[in-house]
């Protein structure tokens, strides 16, 4: 079992609803609410420093940028203010490594590129004297890339006193006039876990209802997801998979992908729904589309696989492959009755490596790369477990996700047990 050292793990879901840290910050006991000259001010007499940010930013940053000037109002009453070019004597900067003030940083050798360069999702937050012209004093936050830049941006947020839960737990923020930070250089380093996030599941009737009082839709929108969206990130997240009973993250609202993509959620499906296609996408035109069975029905679903394949060409989106029967139910089964489709167990494993083999294809040719280039997740649950256990294998760059059995069993537990676990393209926990 030492393949499953944590550096092969390249992901985990925390699988309940937002159930990630309370808290994410990174360092605490270095911001303090009085002003003393060995420390940097972040705000004085309730004015906080201004935050300049480079006007072709990448616009999740520049998202992030304006929570911050809201941060800041939320502690003193006040917003920071927000500049594209120096006019003041002390600031906040924000930018990724790319970006046009921080590589003027890295040219005069105020700052160390090869903290950040080729590194994922990491931020340095660092005060640093004289940085531009006619600016005495600056604290830096710098991101090798777009995560990791908005990941500094939350770090300060809580540094100045709010909670990544002010939204949805209703966290106070304490008031505050004066803040200082220690002059130092901050960092968390790379996560070591690639894919952190959640699973909407089980979402009616409480958040469904909860969705329609608030946006008086019958389906979550990109205003209720980019709250959800806002809450991973100040956690540290990256990752989600939406709610799916009665939602079509995709097809409900064409704008839930592109704030997903803008904001840096990277998004997958749930354990069966394959190829970035969400199940209500096929519930809605059964009639058209005809039987959930790649047996008799292979043409249509190949299709079906397609144009949910090209719609995620061009974002981070986590494919899941595989299969599971219609509505999450075994392979030609109903849910409840799996027992009752042990004996087809060969045939369906012969078809599951068919599947396997032309959703791969498809990859290869929506892309024009092959399909290792592009992650993918197989989901060892119910009778995918017996397939497993019966020697059906992905290929080695497949994440496996291994799941709870719903009688607390996890599917990485009886693996551990068996020394099955093969972890070339890493394992996620469910």
């Amino acid at each position: 079992m030492n393949r499953m050292k944590l550096k092969k793990c390249v992901g985990i879901f925390l699988f309940s609803t937002l159930c990630l840290n309370v808290g994410a910050i990174d360092h605490k006991g270095i911001t303090f609410d009085r002003l003393a000259p060995d420390r940097f001010t972040l705000m004085e007499n309730g004015v906080a420093n201004e935050i300049l940010v480079d006007e072709q930013e990448d616009a999740g940053v520049m998202i992030a940028v304006r929570n911050l000037q809201n941060d800041f109002k939320r502690v003193s009453g006040r917003a920071a203010g927000l500049c594209y070019t120096p006019g003041v004597k002390r600031m906040i900067m924000v930018g990724t490594l790319k970006s046009r003030y921080i590589r003027e940083l890295v040219k005069a050798k105020k700052i160390d590129a090869s903290l950040l360069e080729g590194k994922n999702e990491k931020y340095l937050m660092t005060v640093v004297s004289a940085p531009l012209n006619g600016v005495n004093e600056a604290l830096v936050i710098a991101g090798s890339d777009k995560r990791g830049t908005i990941y500094g941006i939350y770090e300060l947020s809580e540094q100045i006193g709010v909670s990544p839960w002010y939204d949805w737990a209703d966290v106070p923020v304490m008031p505050r006039q004066n803040l200082s930070m220690m002059r130092g250089s901050y960092t968390a380093g790379e996560p070591a876990v690639k894919y952190r996030g959640i699973f909407l599941n089980d979402e009616a009737p409480c958040l469904t209802g909860w969705v329609k009082h608030t946006y008086g839709t019958n389906y979550g929108d990109h205003r209720f997801y980019a709250r959800v969206f806002e809450l991973i990130l100040r956690l540290r997240g990256n990752f989600m998979w939406p709610a799916m009973w009665g939602w079509s993250f995709y097809a409900d609202d064409p704008e839930n992908s592109k704030t997903a993509h803008e904001m840096g959620i990277i998004m997958g499906t749930s354990h069966h729904e394959p190829m970035a296609r969400n199940h209500q996408e096929w519930v809605r035109k059964r009639s058209e589309y005809g039987a959930w069975d790649y047996a008799s029905n292979q043409q249509v679903i190949d299709r079906f696989f397609r144009e949910g394949m090209e719609r995620a060409a061009d974002t981070e989106d986590l494919i899941t492959i595989g299969m599971r029967g219609d509505g999450d139910t075994p392979m030609g089964g109903k849910e409840g009755e799996d027992d009752k489709y042990v004996p087809r167990d060969e045939e369906n494993m012969r078809l599951m490596e068919k599947i396997f083999r032309n959703q791969r294809r498809i990859i290869k040719e929506v892309t024009g790369k092959a399909p290792e280039k592009r992650p993918q997740v197989w989901a060892i649950y119910k009778e995918v477990q017996r397939y497993y256990d019966m020697g059906l294998r992905v290929p080695d760059d497949v994440i496996m996700l291994l799941s709870d059995d719903n009688w607390g069993m996890c599917a990485g537990c009886r693996m551990q047990r068996s020394g099955s676990i093969p972890a070339d393209g890493g394992c996620i926990i469910m």
